[in-house]
């Protein structure tokens, strides 16, 4: 029985962690000039792999953070800023390339690849950064 002793711990966590997914996702989704979601419905690969390159981008962190948080609170604020770079990787990347917008919505994939790729790149090194 000393495994479930944790399992409180495990369940605040993953709700937690679940509960930031879902946030930045909605945000992220809203932030963004095109609709994702209808143009992945669509068959937009260019958008698919811009979102899910994103997604992992905010998941790296979020993974670093609950792997070496000291608390729940800890984590939270660290998901936070961690979803906080993704949105400022999105907005960087699209003054830098204007025609991204454009891109994304026509289908042509290496915006997709560039914004994906980009997001998930700066991801990594920012789980890489969360030092405690």
């Amino acid at each position: 029985m000393n495994l479930l002793q944790t399992l409180p711990d495990f369940l605040a966590y993953f709700a937690s962690a679940i509960g930031l997914f879902g946030l930045f996702t909605s945000l992220y989704v809203r932030l963004t000039p095109y609709a994702e979601i209808q143009l992945i419905r669509q068959g937009n690969i260019s958008a698919a792999v811009a979102l899910i390159g994103t997604l992992m981008g905010f998941a790296l962190p979020l993974a670093s953070a609950i792997a070496h948080s000291v608390s729940l609170i800890d984590m939270l604020t660290w998901g936070g800023i961690a979803m906080l770079v993704q949105m400022l990787v999105f907005l960087g990347l699209s003054r830098l390339v204007p025609e991204l917008e454009d891109g994304i919505a026509g289908n042509t994939l290496a915006h997709g690849v560039l914004l994906g790729g980009a997001s998930l790149c700066v991801g990594l090194l920012n789980a890489a950064c969360m030092v405690y």
